[in-house]
């Protein structure tokens, strides 16, 4: 077994820009000084895209299970190995199926304690068809196979954006909100900002839900029935510096979000749209409140130059050495405060923390 983290990438969609960022991430030799390299996939997939890409300095050592894995190499761990049509640029039900056989089996192991760490590629939900189940998207996926509630967090080197609701309609948000439910992920963001970032008092700021946070109750009562309480009760339980709730606005363009650790948005645009803005090609999507680690980039499939050899795999680089930096924190976190981290079956000897 590897001393190093084994860190399980699922392919993402074989018709988007996912498997060339991979294969870009993974020539840089390099990273193999960090980890070991795991992809979900198949090799039939994996030549296609090498040869379309003319990507062919980059090999990969083929596993059936993970006691073949050789520690110094990259690795492939063959999910399937039929013939598939790729097509690159195009959103189809081939793609959505293999994507989540790779996202399935790279899952069973990271909540098996075979590997350390899954990032994930990117799919397109629509694609995805499972039977009797709604795939709502890798967060809720993962998280569900844990029995854990997630927490989106966008993380990049200025800023760390959390979300109070998802991936639902924008009609659905504000049914979505309580006091409970505010707090809850207040507590989640807290704990991740102290285990998985470090940030032993963190600073959170609160978002408000209408504009100009509601305006004392004229532009809507969120704040002053939900968000207000929820705060307040936070900081009467000393889960962190809490402050808010601020308009989203004026937050973000007077440039307040660089006096915080994080920022708690209500919704997944209020949130993502500025996060994006200034962290597109870089930023790094962490899921939080689990008892494994999960890391994607923060880029979607990107049909539209699927093929052309014009992606970016920064994000998808920067998701790995995320996955990394949690996984050394958390262990820290752990030696100085002797707090148990749940469901982790895997040892700590089974891997250095010292990278």
């Amino acid at each position: 077994m590897s001393k190093l983290p084994i860190i399980g990438i699922s392919i993402g969609d074989i018709n988007s820009i996912s498997v060339e960022v991979i294969l870009k991430t993974l020539l840089d030799a390099r990273i193999l000084n960090y980890c070991t390299p795991l992809v979900y996939g198949s090799p039939k997939t994996i030549a296609f895209w090498k040869k379309h890409l003319n990507l062919g300095e980059i090999h990969f050592h083929q596993i059936q299970t993970l006691d073949q894995l050789h520690p110094k190499k990259n690795n492939l761990k063959i999910v399937w190995d039929e013939e598939i049509d790729i097509k690159p640029g195009e959103a189809n039900e081939t793609g959505g199926k293999y994507a989540f056989k790779s996202l399935e089996s790279a899952t069973k192991d990271l909540v098996e304690g075979k590997i350390h760490a899954l990032v994930t590629g990117p799919v397109n939900k629509n694609s995805i068809v499972i039977p009797n189940r709604k795939f709502a998207g890798h967060t809720e996926y993962i998280a569900e196979e844990c029995g854990a509630k997630p927490l989106m967090i966008l993380a990049s080197q200025e800023l760390k954006v959390a979300l109070v609701t998802g991936h639902i309609p924008v009609s659905e948000i504000s049914k979505q909100l309580s006091k409970e439910a505010i707090l809850g992920k207040i507590r989640l963001f807290a704990n991740s900002l102290r285990s998985d970032f470090g940030i032993s008092k963190p600073r959170i700021a609160v978002l408000g839900l209408n504009p100009h946070a509601g305006d004392g109750g004229l532009l809507g009562k969120e704040e002053i029935e939900i968000i207000i309480p929820a705060v307040e009760a936070a900081q009467q339980e000393n889960i962190g510096i809490l402050f808010g709730p601020y308009p989203a606005d004026g937050f973000f363009g007077s440039g307040m979000h660089q006096q915080y650790d994080g920022v708690l948005a209500m919704y997944h645009d209020q949130g993502l749209i500025p996060f994006k803005a200034s962290a597109f090609m870089d930023g790094v999507n962490i899921t939080a409140g689990l008892p494994v680690v999960r890391t994607s980039p923060d880029h979607g499939t990107a049909f539209a130059i699927a093929g052309k050899n014009e992606a970016n795999p920064a994000s998808l680089r920067n998701a790995i050495y995320a996955a990394l930096d949690i996984l050394r924190k958390r262990n820290i976190h752990q030696e100085i405060t002797h707090e148990p981290l749940p469901m982790t079956p895997f040892k700590r000897e089974r891997f250095r923390i010292d990278f």
